[in-house]
């Protein structure tokens, strides 16, 4: 039996489970944006705007800011991301790489190269939607330079978020096979990242691959763990997230101690964003709302790792279970700045990943 018929067998079925991740991301992402600014929108401020729109326990996207908010300002882009003002996926990078890797996938296939990974950032990506180690490795690029070295040279964001956030698309392509996933996801993150940088792709991809056939969230996470180096600070601290969870501590408490143990690496960097990501999903069960809500509320950066905890949660679920009040306002379309992309219907991204993942069936 492939590991196409045991993600089927194994519940919802892999189209389900692959619209559900696609689902999951955006939803995820759009539930995080108004508050992406983690240097602000600390954990205390976002519950405490929580607890002034009477939004908790949080079941659905973020509230609009009342008219006497005292807190710091939301993100511009709030207008379209929060409830009752959203009509579709409003445009994010952290959805545009995952379009972007859609197409690298059905343009050059499972053997492309990292050059070609390039290639394509210069094609189909504006350079002022980029941000981060993506802006210094496309900066590279259009200056002549190969990979590695687009990864090195004048980039000090080697190990922030920005390879993770684009490593959806190989664990949806390769369902029940996470070391494949990883092997896709380092080859695509060595572009712009090195170390922690490349090993939270790898494990990311692979949290992906392992959602759609094993049992629980936290046998996931157990497998994406064997990818990455087991002395890599990236690994250390999923492991102490798993062990504080085990140990009964309350989310809340985990989340101190994680702080503590990351202090100075900042908000957007892989190890933290990873430790919320972990406990989001430890402490959310397998619910997926239960998930987005405790990964958001718990600050970083916001949008990305809601994402990612939404990708997956949605492989787990199924499109089919994941609640109406997030997949509904997205009425199936995103904005994308990839372009031929804009306005693409999030069906037809699944439908399209599905074929991908069905090649080596």
């Amino acid at each position: 039996m492939s590991a196409v018929d045991t993600a089927v067998d194994a519940g919802p079925g892999l189209a389900d489970r692959i619209l559900g991740g696609w689902l999951g991301r955006i939803a995820g992402n759009m539930l995080g944006k108004p508050v992406e600014q983690g240097e602000v929108w600390t954990r205390d401020r976002i519950d405490h705007y929580l607890r002034a729109a009477g939004a908790r326990p949080l079941t659905d996207y973020l509230p609009e800011p009342a008219v006497d908010h005292d807190g710091p300002p939301l993100r511009p882009e709030w207008r379209s991301c929060v409830r009752g003002r959203i009509h579709g996926s409003c445009r994010d990078d952290d959805v545009d790489y995952a379009i972007l890797g859609l197409d690298l996938l059905e343009t050059h296939g499972f053997g492309f190269t990292t050059e070609q990974v390039g290639e394509l950032w210069l094609l189909r990506l504006p350079y002022l939607r980029t941000f981060t180690a993506e802006r210094a490795a496309y900066r590279n690029l259009a200056n002549g330079l190969k990979p590695p070295l687009t990864a090195t040279y004048g980039n000090p964001y080697q190990e922030w978020i920005g390879a993770l956030i684009r490593a959806d698309i190989h664990g949806w392509t390769s369902p029940g096979d996470p070391r494949r996933a990883a092997s896709l996801a380092r080859r695509d993150a060595v572009l712009s990242h090195t170390g922690n940088g490349v090993y939270g792709a790898m494990w990311a991809a692979a949290l992906i691959a392992a959602a759609f056939t094993t049992p629980t969230v936290r046998a996931a996470v157990d497998t994406a763990l064997t990818v990455i180096p087991a002395g890599s600070r990236l690994a250390r601290t999923v492991r102490r997230t798993v062990a504080l969870h085990e140990a009964g501590l309350p989310w809340e408490e985990t989340l101190d101690v994680l702080a503590d143990e990351t202090a100075g690496l900042g908000w957007i960097h892989t190890v933290p964003n990873a430790a919320v990501i972990t406990a989001g999903l430890l402490y959310g069960g397998g619910d997926f709302t239960r998930t987005l809500a405790l990964t958001v509320r718990a600050g970083l950066d916001t949008d990305s790792n809601g994402a990612t905890a939404g990708s997956v949660a949605g492989v787990m679920t199924g499109a089919a279970t994941v609640p109406a009040q997030w997949k509904d306002p997205l009425e199936d379309t995103v904005r994308s700045a990839v372009f031929g992309f804009d306005g693409v219907r999030i069906s037809e991204l699944a439908e399209r990943t599905l074929r991908l993942a069905l090649l080596d069936a």
